[in-house]
């Protein structure tokens, strides 16, 4: 296996591509890599290992010479694989469904490191995720949401730092203001103990008021509705009559009628 690891690190394949290519999580490759021999591995997978590195059995890795031609032939083999799978399972899956194929690509590659990390965790993640759910969900009505999603790309050097996608102005605003509390965030035990906690009472506040806000609404909207309703003479709002419910609930708020 010794050999086999070095001809991976010669050819360039990192384990998370060969973990797509094999169709197995990350931590599963790293179990693959940790037996002492080839011929131990999965039968499909010692397989499809075989077919990527031209070869007929394990045998034959001592006979392998990594240079600039084998190097192209393995990554064309390996592109070939990866699309024809990934074109089958991006076409079956309804969720991919109205995509282009950016997009389709981009949500493929986003699902496939939400299931790794969901695969190889022993559960905590899933509240990491679940909070990016919501994060998604709250971005729709906060574009400052979006320039944090570019601050941390930025930071984190997976994208150019003068790129502005959005805003630009806002966008430079937003980052120089969030670099600021980043900074003061890694500094804070120099910083008053009182101020944080007042800070955050601030911050629970806040949350409360948008609670309230969002109840009161809430209940603004039912007694729109059912005022609606009464005066359509519906009991419910259907298929049917949706639209006019719809469209009378929107009179009656513009009326200021509750």
């Amino acid at each position: 296996m010794e050999r086999l690891n070095t001809i991976l690190h010669e050819l360039g394949i990192s384990k998370v591509k060969l973990a797509k290519y094999l169709g197995v999580s990350r931590q599963m490759i790293y179990n693959y890599l940790e037996l002492e021999d080839l011929n131990k591995w999965p039968k499909d997978k010692k397989v499809l290992l075989l077919n990527l590195l031209g070869i007929k059995n394990s045998k034959d890795l001592d006979n392998i010479k990594v240079d600039t031609d084998y190097i192209n032939e393995v990554e064309t083999r390996m592109e070939n694989l990866l699309q024809n799978v990934n074109e089958k399972f991006k076409y079956d899956a309804n969720v991919y469904e109205g995509l282009s194929k950016k997009n389709r690509e981009l949500l493929m590659n986003i699902i496939d490191l939400i299931k790794e990390d969901l695969a190889d965790n022993d559960g905590s993640e899933y509240f990491t995720y679940l909070y990016l759910y919501h994060f998604i969900q709250a971005m729709r009505t906060s574009k400052e949401l979006r320039y944090i999603l570019s601050y941390v790309a930025k930071s984190a050097c997976l994208t150019k730092p003068t790129a502005y996608v959005f805003d630009e102005d806002e966008e430079f605003v937003f980052e120089s203001i969030m670099f600021s509390a980043m900074t003061l965030y890694h500094n804070s035990n120099g910083l008053s103990k009182k101020k944080i906690t007042e800070l955050h009472k601030r911050f629970l506040k806040q949350i409360e008021q948008k609670k309230e806000e969002k109840l009161s609404r809430t209940l603004e909207l039912t007694t729109y509705r059912i005022r609606a309703l009464k005066e359509l003479g519906y009991t419910e709002i259907n298929e049917k009559n949706s639209n006019e419910v719809l469209e009378k609930i929107a009179e009656i708020e513009a009326r200021g009628v509750i």
